[in-house]
C-alpha cells in the first residue's frame, strides 16, 4: 500500500493502494508505519505523492466504514469511529509538523480525505489533472481528518465555504490562484518538480528550517479538535448510514466523484 525510500537525503513515501489509495485502517497502518521509520534527522524533505494513474487519493475508505457500521453493534460504534479518528488525527498532525520540509506532489484526484492529507503538506505542487475537492456533505457528515482547519490556515474562509457547501470540485489552475497549491506543472511532472523542490529544500541550514516551519506553520488544535466532535455528533444518523449504503451499492465507476466535476471550474 506504502513504499517508502531514501536517497540523498530525500524521502519518497508512495501512496500505492488500489483502487484509488482510499484510507481505512489498513493505510492507516502503513501511513503509521512509514512515519516511524523517517529519520527526521538525517533527512533534510520528504515528498509525498501516488504511484497510481488516477489520482492522490479518493478519500476515506467509505466500503470499509459501512461495513464496520453492520457489523459493529450500535452501543459500540460511537467508540470505535472516536478511536480511529483518534489515530488518523494523531498521524495527520505529526505529518503536518514533521521537522522537515513536506512537499506533495499531486495529479488527478484528490478527494475528501486526500485533500486532508494533502493539506498537511508543507508545499504543493500539482499537473494539470488535479482536482481538489470536499464532497462529504453528499454523505450526510463534514471532512473528519482534519481537512476544515487546515484548509481554513491555507485559503480565505469563502473558499472554505465554496468548497464544503457546494460539494463542487476545482481543478489546479483555480486552487494555484487561490494559493492552495505553490506550483502548476505540465501533465506528469509534479513528482520530478516536487523532487526538484525538496532537493531545493535541503541546501538550507536545518535548524534555521525547522524554525521557519514551526513559525509559520502552527496546528490549529481547538479547531481540529472541534471538527472531530462535530463529525461524530454527525455520523450516527440514520442518514449517514443510508447515504454510506447508496455508495456502496451504485454502479457508478467512480462514485466519489462529487457533482460538478466537469464544470471549469
Amino acid at each position: 500500500m506504502i513504499n517508502l525510500d531514501f536517497d540523498k537525503g530525500i524521502y519518497r513515501l508512495a501512496l500505492e493502494r488500489r483502487p484509488l489509495n482510499e484510507i481505512g485502517t489498513e493505510m492507516l497502518d502503513e501511513l503509521e508505519r512509514a512515519l516511524t521509520e523517517i529519520d527526521t534527522e538525517k533527512a533534510q524533505a520528504l515528498v509525498i505523492y501516488s504511484a497510481l494513474e488516477r489520482g492522490f487519493c479518493a478519500g476515506a475508505d467509505l466500503r470499509e466504514l459501512y461495513s464496520g457500521i453492520l457489523t459493529t453493534p450500535e452501543e459500540l460504534q460511537a467508540g470505535a469511529m472516536r478511536a480511529f479518528l483518534d489515530r488518523i488525527h494523531q498521524m495527520m498532525d505529526r505529518l503536518d509538523t514533521l521537522p522537515l520540509t513536506t512537499i506533495g506532489a499531486i495529479h488527478g484526484i484528490c478527494f475528501g480525505g486526500g485533500f486532508e492529507l494533502a493539506l498537511t503538506c508543507d508545499v504543493l505542487v500539482a499537473d494539470q489533472t488535479a482536482r481538489f475537492g470536499f464532497p462529504e456533505l453528499r454523505l450526510g457528515i463534514i471532512p473528519c481528518f482534519g481537512g476544515i482547519p487546515r484548509l481554513k490556515r491555507e485559503a480565505p474562509n469563502s473558499v472554505v465555504r465554496d468548497l464544503l457547501l457546494t460539494g463542487r470540485s476545482i481543478n489546479a489552475k483555480k486552487a494555484a490562484s487561490l494559493g492552495l497549491i505553490s506550483q502548476l506543472v505540465k501533465r506528469g511532472e509534479a513528482l520530478s518538480v516536487a523532487e526538484k523542490v525538496a532537493e531545493q529544500a535541503g541546501r538550507f541550514d536545518r535548524r534555521a528550517a525547522i524554525t521557519a516551519k514551526g513559525f509559520i506553520k502552527r496546528l490549529p488544535r481547538q479547531d481540529l479538535e472541534l471538527e472531530k466532535e462535530h463529525f461524530l455528533s454527525l455520523f450516527s444518523r440514520p442518514v449517514v448510514k443510508d447515504c454510506l449504503r447508496r455508495f456502496v451499492q451504485s454502479d457508478d465507476r467512480m462514485p466519489y466523484l462529487p457533482q460538478g466535476l466537469d464544470e471549469p471550474r
